[in-house]
C-alpha cells in the first residue's frame, strides 16, 4: 500500500508541474494578447494608452475663422491628447492682442502645458514670458521659430519659413517661370513675409508681393484677377495658404491667364487640383504632425523631462508636392490628416 500511495503521489506531482508549466505559458501568451487587445481597443476608441495623470494642455493659435489648415493641426493634437490622457483645450484669434489675452487666460487657469503660435511675436512676448515664469512649459508651433528660444519655449515645431520660400523659388526656376506674384493674406504675419522673402532669394525671375484681405475670399480672387489682367507677363502665382489656391485658380481662369498656380500647405481641394493639373505644386509643412508632436512632446516633458531639438527647431517641412504625389495623398487629405 505504501508503494502505491508513493506512486500516486509521484504522478500527482508530475501532473502538477506539467499543469503549472502549461498555465504559466498560457498566462504569458494570454497576458500579452490581452494587453495588445486592450491597447488596440483604446486607440480605436480614442482612449488613453498611458496611466499618467490627466494633465491639461492648451493650444492658442493665430488662426482666423474657417481656416482648414488649423483643423488639421487640431486633429493631430487631439489624437495625441487622447493617447496621452490629456485634457486638450483650444482657442484662436488672428488679432495679436486677443491671442495674447487667450494665452493669459490659460495661464490664469494654471494649465499644465501651453502650445502657442508666434505669427505676431511682439504681441505674444509678455504673455509667453508670464507662462514660463509661472512654471508652465511652452512649445511654439508653426510660426515664431526665430523668437521661440528667446521667449523661453522648450522647442519649436514647424517648418523654417525662409527655407520653405527658397524651395518654392527653386521650383519656379525649374519650371522656367520668370515673373511671379506672392499673395499675402494676413498683414503683419512675420511668417508670411519670410516665405515671400525666401522665394525672392532663390527665384531667378522677378517677384512682386500682393497684399489681400484673407477674410474676404471674393476680394482675394478679384485682386489676383486684376493683377493678372494688368500684367500678362506674370506666369506664376504663389498663395500662402491652401484655401487661397482655389481663388487664385479661378482668378487665372477669369483673367484668361496662363500663369501656373502654386501654394503653401495642403488640403483635399489642393490635392484634387494637383491631380487635375489646375495647380502646379504645393508646399506641405505637415500641420497634423505639428499638432501631434506638440502635445506628445509636452507629455514627454511632463513625464520624463524630455526635450527635442537641442535648441533648434524640429522641422516638419518643407516638402514639395506635385501631380505625381497627389493620388497617394488623396486618402489622407480626405480624412483631414494632410
Amino acid at each position: 500500500m505504501a508503494t502505491v500511495r508513493t506512486g500516486v503521489r509521484a504522478v500527482a506531482a508530475v501532473l502538477a508541474v506539467a499543469l503549472g508549466v502549461t498555465l504559466t505559458a498560457c498566462s504569458a501568451t494570454g497576458g500579452k494578447r490581452a494587453e495588445d487587445a486592450r491597447k488596440a481597443a483604446a486607440a480605436a476608441e480614442g482612449r488613453a494608452n498611458v496611466t499618467t495623470p490627466r494633465w491639461t494642455f492648451a493650444m492658442v493659435t493665430h488662426s482666423g475663422d474657417g481656416d482648414t489648415f488649423w483643423d488639421i493641426v487640431q486633429k493631430g493634437a487631439r489624437q495625441a491628447a487622447a493617447k496621452d490622457n490629456i485634457n486638450f483645450l483650444y482657442a484662436h484669434s488672428d488679432e495679436g492682442q486677443q491671442q495674447a489675452q487667450l494665452v493669459d487666460s490659460y495661464v490664469d487657469k494654471k494649465v499644465d502645458g501651453l502650445i502657442v503660435t508666434l505669427a505676431k511675436p511682439d504681441a505674444l512676448k509678455a504673455s509667453v514670458a508670464r507662462a514660463v515664469a509661472a512654471g508652465i512649459p511652452v512649445i511654439t508651433v508653426n510660426s515664431g521659430s526665430a523668437q521661440s528660444k528667446a521667449y523661453g519655449a522648450l522647442t519649436h515645431i514647424g517648418q523654417d519659413e525662409a527655407i520653405a520660400g527658397q524651395a518654392v523659388g527653386d521650383e519656379l526656376d525649374r519650371r522656367g517661370r520668370t515673373k511671379a506674384l506672392c499673395v499675402l493674406h494676413e498683414q503683419g504675419n512675420v511668417g508670411h513675409e519670410q516665405r515671400c522673402s525666401g522665394v525672392r532669394e532663390t527665384f531667378d525671375g522677378t517677384l512682386q508681393n500682393l497684399y489681400v484681405d484673407g477674410t474676404n475670399m471674393p476680394d482675394v480672387q478679384a485682386s489676383i484677377e486684376a493683377k493678372l489682367q494688368s500684367d500678362p507677363a506674370i506666369d506664376a502665382v504663389v498663395t500662402l495658404g491652401a484655401p487661397f489656391a482655389d481663388a487664385a485658380a479661378q482668378a487665372r481662369r477669369t483673367a484668361g491667364s496662363q500663369a501656373q498656380i502654386a501654394t503653401f500647405d495642403l488640403n483635399a481641394k489642393v490635392a484634387a487640383g494637383l491631380g487635375a493639373g489646375t495647380l502646379a505644386f504645393a508646399v506641405d509643412q505637415q500641420p497634423y504632425l505639428q499638432g501631434y508632436e506638440a502635445v506628445d512632446l509636452l507629455w514627454l516633458h511632463r513625464y520624463n523631462a524630455d526635450v527635442l531639438g537641442g535648441g533648434r527647431p524640429v522641422l516638419t517641412g518643407p516638402q514639395i508636392i506635385t501631380e505625381k504625389d497627389a493620388k497617394a495623398l488623396t486618402a489622407y487629405t480626405e480624412r483631414g490628416t494632410r
